[in-house]
């Protein structure tokens, strides 16, 4: 005698398709390693390293465009914007670097 085939419910085929969703999230959402996440300690609260790196490059950005508007090479440098974004980003990996780099 033949078996009949199982017929799966749409319920079974749901939790089924969320668990996979659940361990594939699970998997791309994971974050930095077991030791955590680089911080340290700002009036008794955790401060995230890259949120401390980011206000370092706004402030490099911003010391960055002083200078030129001080200097007067703003009037001869094309695409200030970017130049200046470049220069933040620049200092915020260096201090990045500095101070968690390992």
């Amino acid at each position: 005698m033949l078996a009949k085939p199982a017929i799966r419910t749409s319920s079974q085929r749901s939790s089924k398709s969320g668990a996979l969703m659940v361990a594939s999230l699970q998997l791309v959402l994971t974050s930095c390693s077991a030791a955590g996440a680089p911080s340290f300690t700002l009036f008794g609260a955790f401060f995230p390293g890259w949120m401390f790196c980011g206000l370092t490059g706004v402030a490099g950005a911003i010391a960055a465009r002083t200078v030129f508007t001080g200097s007067g090479l703003s009037s001869l440098l094309p695409y200030q914007l970017f130049l200046c974004t470049a220069i933040g980003v620049i200092v915020a990996i260096i201090a990045w670097f500095i101070w968690f780099g390992r």
